[in-house]
């Protein structure tokens, strides 16, 4: 599977472009949105640069993130008032 550039859907603050940016270059997202803040507070381009990814990158499709890659469990039964919940022991 080839590696892409996505806008991240779960770890996000604005957009999900430091997320995004984050997961395709392997390092922790804390460390990408400070490099766009210094960037943003030396000269400004950082602010363009970020809206600018937020414009042209495609978003993360639903199916890779979120609950509905997440295996379905099934609900743990309902006690009646007063039950108690026995443990096996083997």
């Amino acid at each position: 599977m080839e590696k892409r550039l996505l806008k991240s859907r779960t770890d996000r603050q604005l957009c999900g472009v430091c997320g995004g940016l984050a997961r395709y270059l392997n390092v922790d997202a804390t460390i990408v949105r400070l490099a766009f803040v210094v960037v943003s507070l030396l000269d400004g381009i950082g602010v363009l640069l970020y809206i600018l990814l937020c414009l042209v990158m495609p978003q993360e499709p639903e199916a890779e993130v979120g609950p509905a890659a997440l295996p379905v469990q099934e609900p743990a039964p309902a006690l009646e008032q007063g039950e108690v919940v026995q443990e096996e022991q083997g």
